[in-house]
């Protein structure tokens, strides 16, 4: 069952989008890139994560039910990269070959067990390095997406720790003046959403066409 609670601050720990060392991650494959995002080669997500991690294609997205709140969650603490972290809804690595929207809908279904309405692309562009404490990079052209909710969810403790509603705005401002300990791609990705608009409804939607190329030709390989 899904369930609200009062805003929370997240404790102290730095991740990034996908399921990286969790079970049945070693059969999965994540698209490496070229630096202007062409497609270049897959590798196991599992092991794509360490010192000199290598560009690959990822996606954020932001669920959002009709009051204008977002779903935060917490990364499981068994995860690879950035554990125990607090975040925004979902993130995670399309298949070679898989549409952007198909795997933003699968994953939400296994780390939330969550149906969302219409898919919308928000930053098609967004693109981010970091690197944790020991020294494990995060290096990914990670397209962001927003949804609204249309049913409940229902954590997979294997993936998420947490998860709860909070609005937007509260959230959205204490990211960006710092109170908030989050994820560092959540806050790289807070500077860009907020001029969007107040109101995730309202938020203009982007153009498929400005995805990186790797990306298009996984949505046309998609629809072939």
């Amino acid at each position: 069952m899904s369930h609200s609670r009062p805003y929370a601050r997240a404790s102290s720990s730095p991740d990034s989008p996908g399921s990286d060392g969790t079970a049945g991650a070693a059969a999965e494959l994540v698209v490496l890139l070229s630096p202007s995002g062409e497609a270049v080669g897959v590798t196991p997500k599992a092991t794509v994560h360490g010192p000199r991690t290598p560009l690959h294609l990822a996606f954020s997205c932001y669920v959002f039910d009709a009051a204008d709140r977002i779903l935060v969650t917490r990364r499981a603490h068994a995860k690879r990269t950035w554990p125990g972290v607090l975040t925004n809804t979902c993130c995670g690595h399309p298949a070679p070959g898989e549409d952007f929207r198909t795997a933003v809908s699968r994953r939400l279904a296994e780390e939330l067990n969550l149906r969302v309405q219409r898919i919308d692309l928000a930053l098609p562009t967004f693109r981010y390095r970091c690197v944790m404490t020991d020294g494990t990079v995060e290096n990914e052209i990670c397209p962001v997406f927003f949804a609204q909710a249309s049913d409940d969810f229902r954590i997979n403790p294997e993936e998420v720790a947490e998860a709860y509603w909070t609005p937007w705005s509260t959230f959205s401002e204490d990211v960006l003046n710092g109170s908030l300990e989050i994820s560092p791609w959540c806050r790289l990705q807070m500077a860009r959403l907020r001029p969007l608009g107040p109101s995730p409804r309202h938020w203009p939607v982007a153009p498929d066409e400005a995805l990186p190329p790797a990306a298009r030709q996984n949505s046309r390989n998609h629809r072939e």
